[in-house]
Parts: structure tokens; sequence; C-alpha cells
């Protein structure tokens, strides 16, 4: 049985001649549910899609299930769910036509996943997928994919599109499917609660590489804000963002407490408040507002 999942090593990509990937590496263990974090323009799509084999890139290789992407064979690819931004397919299909269309392709078809997640949105099985709200259609999507029974599932800004109480139902479903089966689970959302609800590990990713891998309680625990008064904030690589805020300064460590106070002396500050984060907190910590 493969230990890693997902393999990336020192992937390199472009756009014409924009840079979005450089030497990008990380790996993914089977039975872990990892969170794909970056702003606007940093590649997660692309990684998703170099991935899944839709993007060959300029060098280096991904792996799936110790296969490379780029020739995935169709029992591996049987063994991936796939959902890129919450889109389904065929929509002019009802509930049922949907599923039969589907459940064609796989095996290992699990009908009672599917509708047990669709009874919850109370839709007929006559309803058309073009007929239901945006955020229905998403749940069909969903559906479909748990139904496929997949190994790995990897979701593309999962949450695009359900108000608070579909996203809610969704990452319990995502809690009950990875621990049946140890399944393996790769995702991305722009709402950082939902991630920090739901996983495991965690990768964010700055322009072109891979700023932070680590497991998201080691984050929560141990990344704080700091602000404090003072001429200045320290500087080096174990500081982030610094900044002044009104008349105090803001930084970002994860140095235990102890240390931090007594980098901060050593700058003649004074007055250290600390404080725990969010992982979104975390997030923009790590990477800047802008």
């Amino acid at each position: 049985m493969e230990e890693n999942v997902i393999e990336c090593e020192r992937v390199t990509h472009y756009y014409g001649s924009r840079l979005i990937h450089e030497e990008l590496s990380f790996e993914v263990k089977r039975g872990k549910i990892l969170g794909l974090l970056g702003k606007n323009g940093t590649g997660k799509t692309t990684i998703i899609n170099i991935l899944n084999g839709y993007l060959t890139p300029r060098k280096g290789a991904c792996r799936l299930f110790g296969e490379d992407s780029a020739r995935l064979s169709p029992a591996t690819k049987a063994r991936v769910g796939l959902l890129l931004e919450g889109h389904v397919q065929h929509a002019y299909f009802n509930v049922d036509q949907i599923e039969r269309f589907y459940s064609s392709f796989y095996p290992r078809w699990r009908s009672d996943a599917y509708r047990t997640l669709l009874e919850k949105l109370q839709v007929s099985r006559a309803q058309k997928i073009n007929t239901m709200s945006r955020g229905q259609r998403s749940q069909v999507a969903l559906g479909l994919l748990f139904a496929q029974d997949p190994e790995l599932l990897v979701l593309d800004d999962f949450s695009m599109g359900l108000d608070p109480g579909y996203r809610r139902l969704f990452a319990e479903y995502l809690k009950e499917y990875a621990a049946d089966g140890n399944k393996t689970i790769f995702l991305t959302s722009h709402i950082i609660q939902d991630m920090e609800m739901l996983i495991d590990d965690c990768i964010i990713l700055d322009y072109g590489r891979v700023l932070l891998h680590r497991p998201a309680a080691e984050i929560l625990e141990t990344f704080r804000r700091y602000r404090f008064a003072g001429p200045a904030a320290p500087e080096g690589p174990d500081f982030h963002n610094s900044a002044r805020v009104g008349d105090r300064w803001e930084t970002y460590s994860f140095l235990p407490p102890a240390e931090v106070a007594r980098r901060l002396r050593d700058v003649n500050a004074r007055d250290m408040q600390q404080e725990r984060l969010s992982l979104e907190d975390a997030f923009i910590g790590l990477t800047g507002k802008y």
C-alpha cells in the first residue's frame, strides 16, 4: 500500500512567460486531509490540473498512487474523485438521470451515498439540475463524488456557492468520508474557516513556491501575533510581515513567546502582547494583506 498518495517533485510551470511554480515539491500521505491555501494567482488550480494530467509542467513531475500524472492509467483515474470549482456537467439531466449516467462509469458506485446527501436538499428525483440554485447544484456534484467511492478526493474551491448551512453539512460529510476506509482528501477553498474545521495538514503557497507545509494544529498552536510599542520591529526570517499599526508595531512568529520577548528587548520594545490566531489570521500573517 502506497504511503504517499500525492507526490510533486520540483515542478516548474509557466503560462507564457509568467512563472507560476518554481521547483515546487510536496507530498500528501494516505489518510490525510490536506488544505492548499494561497492568494489568487498563486497557482492552486494549476497544480490541481497538473495532478490530474490536464497540464504538463515545463519541468518536474507529479504522481498519484505512484503513477506519473501525465500518464495515469484508467484504473488509477477510477481511484480519484475530482471537483473543479463546484460545477456539474449535463445540467439538463434530472437527479435520477444524472446518477444513472455517472454510475455506469464506476463499478464501486454507492447509490446510498448520493441519495442520502440529496435527501438533505429536499429536492424531488425528477427535478432538473438546471432548475436548482447554485448551492444545490454544488451539492449534487459533491453527492456524485461521494458515490464514486474514490480513495482520493480532489476538491477545488469546494465551498463555492454554498450558504453557511450547506457548508457546515458538507464539512460534516467530508469528516465522515475521511474517517471511513482511510481516504485521502486534497482541497482548496477561499473560505479558510471551513478549512480550519477539516484539515490535518496545510500547504500555503506564495507566488511560485511553497511558503509553508505543516500540520494545521501546529500552526494554530505555535504561530502567534505580537503587538508592542517601541522604535522598531526585530528583523530576520523568524518574524513575518512586521508593520506599524497606529502607534504600535505588529509582527508574527513561530518562535516561543519567551524568545520573542528577548528579541523585542534587543530592539528596545516594550509592552508586548501576544495573540493566538485562527487559520485565516495565520494565513494573513504569513502572506500579508496584499
